[in-house]
């Protein structure tokens, strides 16, 4: 039997266990799915003992994913540019890490009929999945990518991605911070598409966490921009809330959540996951 992971923390509430075994089964594949509680510290000890116990592979989530860029041998190319990993395949002891949240970010928003390549789009964010989704998007052709950031370090962080990605792309990338006054309403107005990257509107955050929704106000939306949320959790975020009452087209990350697995589970077995199937199952309301 294969054996496969998802490592993070906290990982209890994941989706990806019933994606990922519904669809060994579907197809009668021999593997199982199952949870790896970790952290950054843990990390290199835990990857230790799945190479020892011969896992075929394993995803990451929050806080590992820029962690396990160093235990990986090869990078793929979106991965190296984001210094990012949530998929790891493990080929007779050597480890090959990729980023599957930027494919996955590009069919959801497509499946939502959202113009991806898109002339211009704000990406709230700077962490693993926000750098996958600006890397994805850039490489699929994206005119304008402006990024919003809440500190130096993410600004300094991301503009390092920028840099790397423009040895492959012609896409003009801005970086901004959110206490620049009139800077995120300007820059919504002038978008087709608004994607937000971050955790904020998530559920389970701590309620003095002070805001629920990075947007202002509804004007922000006035143009009427698309509008992705990543998260899932809630399935109607403030953010889309929001964009829904401005008369925004929108969508939540559920099926960016299907299809990086999607993608993942495609690297793993070269397979492709039956995802009608998982959708109607796991997603039945999506």
């Amino acid at each position: 039997m294969q054996n496969y992971y998802l490592l993070g923390s906290p990982i209890r509430h994941s989706l990806s266990p019933a994606m990922m075994n519904l669809s060994f089964s579907e197809l009668g594949i021999d593997a199982e799915y199952g949870l790896m509680e970790t952290d950054i510290d843990l990390l290199p000890s835990a990857v230790q003992k799945l190479k020892e116990n011969g896992a075929s592979g394993w995803n990451l989530t929050m806080p590992v994913k820029s962690a396990m860029c160093s235990l990986c041998d090869e990078l793929s190319p979106s991965a190296l540019i984001g210094q990012v990993v949530n998929t790891v395949v493990n080929r007779h002891g050597k480890l090959f890490g990729y980023t599957t949240d930027g494919a996955g970010f590009r069919r959801a928003a497509c499946d939502a009929g959202f113009s991806v390549p898109c002339r211009k789009m704000v990406l709230l964010g700077t962490g693993g999945a926000a750098s996958s989704i600006l890397i994805e998007s850039a490489l699929s052709g994206s005119g304008e990518i402006s990024v919003f950031c809440n500190r130096p370090s993410s600004r300094t962080k991301i503009e390092a991605v920028a840099k790397r990605l423009s040895d492959y792309s012609k896409t003009k990338i801005k970086t901004f911070f959110y206490s620049e006054p009139h800077a995120l309403e300007n820059e919504i107005r002038e978008s087709s598409l608004l994607v937000n990257a971050t955790n904020i509107g998530m559920a389970g955050r701590p309620e003095d966490s002070g805001t629920d929704c990075l947007i202002p106000d509804i004007r922000c939306l006035s143009a009427q921009p698309d509008v992705f949320d990543a998260i899932y959790n809630p399935r109607k975020t403030p953010l889309l809330n929001l964009a829904e009452k401005a008369g925004c087209r929108t969508a939540n990350g559920l099926m960016m959540l299907l299809f990086q697995g999607a993608e993942a589970f495609r690297l793993w077995t070269g397979e492709e996951m039956p995802t009608p199937l998982v959708r109607k199952k796991i997603f039945p309301d999506s």
